[in-house]
């Protein structure tokens, strides 16, 4: 996998590098950058599969530089000495979010969570989704007409397109209408243990206790709440669930 890293800080740079040679061996550092400007014309110039994306730099803020790219984004890891953007790395879609100096293991499952996102080995797949059953810390921002919430991935049953606004439904039999489309939710989401089974419903995987092949297609799941599977994504859904089951 292609990776570049954009780091303001020469000592940084240097020991992810390091880490990623006797971690990860299968990433390739293609270059680095140290500034917002640079690292854009880099990852422009570059195209790689991988970003590691510093936040905090002289000219911007890594955002900023995200802004100066066209999407889709490439996979982006932030590794930052803030933990303050952390709500806001995950609205621009980034795999994870990292503090430093990198937990070696904490850099291992963010890599892999790329692997997942990119459809790799079964088991790669497998780690992937261990690490975001363990991983109780993770959280998305929604926002509503009255409020802006910070809940839980874990806990998110699924997501149910309603026009231009999404409605999530929660674990604990509680649901809320956000103002986004389930697009948008669908980027952030499906990297994290996520399927689109239909145009109107992403369901996370932890609460599907079944496919159902009666009536075209439906995925039970906890609660027997039952979310329709398309005829196009009906393959797609199938080989997800053999996956992970």
């Amino acid at each position: 996998m292609k990776a570049v890293i954009v780091d303001d800080m020469p000592l940084a740079i240097e020991s992810l590098q390091a880490d990623l040679k006797d971690y990860l061996p299968e990433i390739e550092i293609l270059d680095t950058a140290n500034s917002v400007v640079s690292g854009a014309k880099l990852i422009k110039k570059l195209k790689p599969e991988l970003v590691f994306l510093d936040i905090e730099m002289p000219d911007g803020l890594g955002f900023d530089l995200l802004d100066l790219l066209e999407e889709p984004y490439p996979n982006i890891i932030f590794v930052t000495g803030s933990n303050e953007y952390a709500i806001k790395a995950f609205r621009y879609s980034a795999i994870d979010y990292i503090l430093k100096p990198a937990d070696p293991d904490l850099l291992i499952e963010a890599v892999q969570k790329v692997k997942l996102k990119t459809g790799l080995s079964n088991q790669q797949l497998n780690i992937a989704k261990d690490s975001m059953k363990n991983n109780a810390t993770s959280q998305l921002a929604l926002n509503t007409q009255d409020e802006l919430r910070i809940v839980e991935i874990k806990d998110i049953v699924r997501c149910e397109a309603d026009s231009n606004y999404t409605t999530f439904y929660f674990n604990d039999k509680s649901k809320m209408v956000v103002t986004k489309s389930l697009k948008e939710y669908d980027k952030i989401l499906s990297p994290l243990g996520f399927i689109r089974s239909h145009q109107s419903h992403l369901v996370n995987t932890l609460y599907i206790e079944s496919f159902q092949k009666a009536d075209g297609g439906f995925l039970l799941l906890n609660g027997n709440q039952m979310v329709p599977v398309s005829v196009r994504k009906r393959s797609e859904v199938m080989e997800i669930l053999k996956s992970i089951k």
